[in-house]
């Protein structure tokens, strides 16, 4: 991929704020597990002469791992941005176990304020652009997390907040408690989002679009399902299927027949439109209104050339519909996240 394709990226607005990011960001949930340092390192660089200037991690990852490697990703990012930090939006998360005391997870105001500081620690920076929750913590009213959400944007340790895996009502609902109490508000969500899992059009879409929220969707490949290269039967080995901790949850999301019948049909509309089938699901992400920036991951730096190109291969209505056609029903599936 060439340096000066970077040249091309657009930058948007992230929901109502003025802070600007790349049309795709770069997720680094693989750095730390699945990769080493040095394929890190290949891909950031790659991300970067793509001209990706928004990065997205979690004080939780590498995905995959436990207790033991909680904060590796956010170590390698923080080496790797050293004397380029501010050329790069970076995102990160808490709210994952990152010990085994109870108070070492979740939403409350003592694990934040803490996790806050060790990120910062990690990725050698004194400032977060987007920090925000991983998960709802239902054990925590939206009044503490949102307080000390608004407290690390008031002190500067945090730039603008956001949300990951929200429910639409638990982020309506939050939204509303920062507007009464004048605190800082979630300006983003993160939510699953593809072809294989639509739920977000029927409720989180609409109120995001009305509220100015940015969409910063993750696992727009289904975690690679989507790019039509495993097989039924056995997952494939050293995919995210295969990978640690996190393989029952993606065998559970995608390894069913009904998915990989989806695949087939959308391989051969791919095919027929001179796209990859990764190509034609990034593009289909961004054509979404509501989207802002897709999360796109790699176990390899040449997995996201295919992504890249998505943004040069705009969808026509014809195709969207044919699209929209084929995978309506996932516009309903049972899984909430």
């Amino acid at each position: 991929m060439s340096a000066d394709y970077g040249r091309y990226m657009e930058h948007v607005r992230l929901g109502r704020t003025g802070l600007q990011v790349s049309r795709l960001c770069l997720g680094t949930m693989t750095f730390g597990y699945q990769c080493d340092d040095e394929t890190s390192f290949a891909i950031l660089d790659t991300a970067a002469d793509a001209g990706i200037t928004f990065l997205d991690a979690a004080d939780v990852y590498p995905a995959g791992g436990g207790l033991a490697t909680v904060g590796r990703t956010e170590e390698i990012l923080g080496a790797w941005l050293k004397g380029r930090r501010d050329d790069y939006v970076i995102a990160t998360k808490c709210a994952g176990p990152m010990g085994e005391r109870p108070w070492q997870a979740g939403a409350s105001r003592r694990h934040i304020l803490d996790a806050v500081d060790a990120s910062l620690r990690r990725l050698g920076t004194d400032f977060i652009d987007l920090y925000q929750i991983h998960w709802p913590d239902l054990t925590v009213s939206h009044d503490e997390t949102l307080s000390a959400l608004d407290h690390l944007v008031r002190v500067g340790k945090v730039r603008h907040v956001g949300c990951s895996n929200y429910l639409p009502y638990q982020l309506a609902r939050a939204i509303g408690r920062s507007e009464t109490l004048g605190l800082a508000r979630f300006d983003s969500v993160q939510p699953r989002y593809n072809l294989l899992y639509r739920n977000a059009e029927r409720e989180l879409f609409p109120l995001c679009v009305e509220d100015g929220v940015g969409v910063i969707p993750y696992n727009p490949l289904a975690g690679g399902f989507l790019t039509g290269k495993h097989q039924r039967g056995v997952p494939t080995e050293g995919t995210r299927f295969t990978l640690g901790s996190a393989a029952d949850n993606y065998t559970s999301r995608y390894w069913h027949d009904r998915e990989f019948d989806t695949v087939d049909a959308l391989g051969a509309v791919a095919a027929e439109h001179a796209m990859t089938l990764a190509q034609l699901a990034v593009a289909w992400c961004l054509a979404q209104p509501a989207i802002t920036s897709p999360i796109v991951g790699a176990s390899k730096p040449e997995q996201l050339f295919d992504a890249v190109a998505a943004l040069s291969s705009p969808l026509d209505s014809a195709l969207l519909a044919s699209l929209d056609e084929l995978t309506r029903d996932y516009r309903n599936h049972p899984a909430q996240r």
